[in-house]
């Protein structure tokens, strides 16, 4: 969800009638929900695990909420959330999907609008719920979730929304002498990814109070997780009203002391410039924009599911115990609401899982068909995402066909092929891709099978937008490589490529300015025998970038890099070369773009 909520307008026609509303700015008054001191909060009884341990899996609204599938929101349109809807697919997942680990139900943007979207918030301008939408209010919801052994998660978007300043006259909860003008810049600067809200300045203590007032408010109702929208830099704003840190940063401090573990989860398409922002306050950050289509099914292949497969790579070594990168809702449970082929979901489910993005499903729980379970409660898959490995990354180029991988603590690998082109197409993953040789035992895991012994590789046919999941245990030996550095005196360097420093780099240095024209020819490769050899090359990239890369005379072929994620992370991919025996040379050519740094190769001392 390119926000959930609201998060549609910027390059969805159908956001518009949902931003109007918001940026009008129209609010209704209902009583307050905490006019007197607060209760205590619940005092531990046991440590509880720590939040975002694992990357978190459920159910969210949105998907449902968002589409135009017929049925799904009759009353106009997002529609669709009402607490007897929320309180059906609470009761759908515990019985279907709590015991695959499934236990989150996250109530997304609405909440606190009716059904022509005008907000309402209580007399001291926090979010309250529509009474009809919700008639029983938002604790009675997070406790019946409660009752079914699942966490409650609840939505804001970051800000003072227009609606609850009042003038500037609306007080602070708890937080004598504090208005909302206080609270804001006195230019009333707008902020968010709608900018249907005023910039907090957390130079007055004030915003931090208001901050606080929101977060025990959500405590107090029971809620275990906070998804903060529109935040920037990101949800494609930037420039210092759209700079959201200090908001993050308040909401953090406000959930310490409101007396309840809640994850705090951050939306959408932030910027990776200030990962370790967003690491350092929060649990997850989405990395991209709304999976959904807003449309007749609740996403498409091309608008936006594929769109993930370049934009992981970046995010790769960002996540980690206690943040999560977040790919947004995987809606492959439900056929033809879902708009995807069969082979579509599984590479869907397969991309979300190796990156070990939350698991939380869009779907209407109470229709899932038979396929869909599979996809969504095979254990082996859900293992990949909720166990120890590293977050994978494509070990080839990013064309039609890749594969990606990762080392997992016990030795062997999880690799993933991916076709996704248009057309039936055949994928190969070379085990010297991943440092070793040999035999190599091959365990498919959407189809729970072992599938024997594979020598140096494994090839498959997959259909259009198909993969293959694997778990690969090497039982044979380490590949014997030498390796050659790109800044090498004796290599040869032509147009504006130049050596430079680099920290990350395997020599500390790597060449550079690979544009228009630059070329990097590495000399004097040395192989025992004529050969395709699986070349590993290292680079930087803080973007994906295409090289043409050739050996010897041979016409070369033009690869995309995906993004290390900053000019100052190295990784590797491994391309497919011929080399003759004795000496070669490889080359790197920027033809008329830009390509990547290059660190260095690692060529096979034998085929």
């Amino acid at each position: 969800m390119r926000s959930s909520s609201y998060s549609v307008l910027p390059t969805r026609a159908l956001r518009a009638m949902v931003v109007l509303a918001l940026t009008a700015g129209i609010a209704t008054t209902v009583p307050a929900a905490h006019a007197g001191p607060r209760a205590a909060g619940p005092a531990p009884a046991t440590a509880a695990p720590a939040v975002a341990a694992k990357p978190y899996m459920g159910w969210s609204s949105w998907s449902m909420q968002s589409s135009k599938y017929p049925g799904l929101n009759p009353d106009g349109d997002y529609s669709y959330l009402t607490e007897a809807n929320v309180l059906k697919q609470t009761d759908a997942l515990a019985a279907k999907l709590k015991k695959y680990g499934y236990d989150h139900v996250n109530i997304d943007a609405g909440w606190w609008m009716d059904k022509s979207w005008k907000t309402g918030f209580d007399q001291y301008g926090r979010q309250t719920p529509d009474p009809v939408r919700f008639p029983h209010g938002m604790k009675s919801v997070a406790d019946h979730i409660h009752s079914k052994g699942l966490k409650a998660g609840m939505y804001l978007p970051v800000g003072l929304e227009k609606g609850a300043y009042g003038d500037g006259k609306v007080p602070v909860w708890n937080a004598p002498g504090c208005t909302t003008a206080d609270i804001v810049y006195p230019d009333l600067r707008t902020t968010n990814g709608w900018d249907n809200a005023y910039k907090l300045d957390f130079a007055n203590a004030c915003a931090q109070k208001y901050i606080d007032s929101q977060a025990q408010q959500f405590a107090d109702w029971g809620y275990d997780f906070l998804k903060l929208d529109g935040v920037g830099p990101g949800s494609f704003k930037s420039g210092d009203n759209y700079d959201n840190v200090p908001d993050v940063a308040a909401w953090q401090k406000a959930i310490a002391t409101a007396g309840r573990p809640i994850h705090l989860e951050l939306s959408w398409s932030l910027d990776i410039g200030h990962a370790a922002d967003w690491k350092k306050y929060s649990n997850g950050w989405r990395i991209d924009t709304d999976v959904e289509c807003y449309c007749n099914t609740l996403v498409t292949w091309e608008n936006s599911v594929n769109d993930r497969w370049d934009d992981a790579p970046a995010w790769s070594r960002k996540a980690g115990p206690g943040g999560w990168n977040d790919l947004d809702a995987i809606d492959v449970g439900n056929g033809e609401m879902d708009g995807l082929t069969k082979a579509e979901r599984q590479s869907y489910m397969t991309l979300w899982a190796i990156n070990k993005s939350p698991l939380f499903t869009g779907d209407d729980l109470t229709r899932l068909d038979s396929y869909g379970v599979s996809l969504l409660t095979n254990k082996e898959v859900i293992a990949v995402d909720q166990n120890d490995s590293p977050v994978a990354r494509p070990v080839t180029p990013v064309g039609d066909q890749q594969v990606w991988g990762t080392r997992n603590p016990d030795g062997s690998y999880t690799v993933a092929l991916f076709n996704l082109g248009d057309a039936p197409a055949s994928v190969t993953a070379d085990w010297a891709s991943f440092g070793f040789t040999g035999n190599a035992s091959v365990r498919d895991l959407w189809n729970k099978a072992n599938l024997g012994t594979h020598k140096n590789r494994i090839t498959e046919a997959l259909p259009a937008h198909g993969s293959r999941l694997f778990t690969v245990k090497p039982a044979g030996g380490t590949l014997a490589t030498t390796a050659y550095e790109a800044e090498d005196t004796a290599n040869t360097l032509t147009g504006n490529a130049s050596v430079a420093g680099c920290d990350a780099c395997s020599g500390g240095k790597k060449v550079g300015n690979l544009y228009t024209g630059g070329k990097l020819r590495i000399n004097d490769v040395t192989v025992k025998k004529d050969g395709i050899y699986t070349v590993k090359v290292a680079y930087v990239s803080g973007d994906p970038r295409s090289v043409t890369v050739l050996s010897n005379s041979g016409n070369g072929t033009s690869l995309k890099f995906p993004s290390t994620g900053d000019w100052g992370t190295a990784e590797t991919v491994s391309v497919q070369l011929a080399l003759k025996a004795g000496s070669n040379s490889i080359t790197f050519d920027s033809g008329s773009g830009y390509a990547p740094d290059i660190d260095r190769i690692v060529v096979p001392q034998s085929v």
